[in-house]
């Protein structure tokens, strides 16, 4: 992302407990029955988020860069990223559906 292009602080957050490996942090950016649709697959509920998670996304040792910012409101965000680890590498469009400051619906798919 060019350092002019300003993040929502959601997704500056989103971006750091990811990059840090906060698996506590990340499920609790997510509402008590949020979802993750990572390219088709849906896991609902902390349980099944936090089994995502310890697999392919924290779990997986990977870098989150954001690469550019298609669209923000309060209750849905749209950025560009781009994602190393050692289960995958690659582009991807993520969209987070907002409740206040958590997560109702995180959508990983292609870009």
């Amino acid at each position: 992302m060019t350092a002019n292009a300003a993040l929502p602080p959601f997704v500056e957050n989103f971006t750091g407990v990811v990059n840090r490996g906060d698996s506590a942090a990340f499920l609790d950016l997510f509402l008590p029955d949020g979802a993750v649709v990572d390219w088709g697959r849906r896991f609902a509920g902390r349980k099944a988020i936090g089994e995502w998670n310890a697999k392919e996304m924290i779990g997986a040792k990977g870098t989150l860069t954001i690469t550019s910012l298609i669209s923000a409101s309060p209750s849905q965000i749209l950025v560009m990223t781009h994602w190393e680890s050692n289960f995958f590498t690659g582009d991807s469009k993520f969209t987070f559906h907002l409740e206040g400051d958590r997560i109702r619906e995180m959508v990983i798919s292609e870009n």
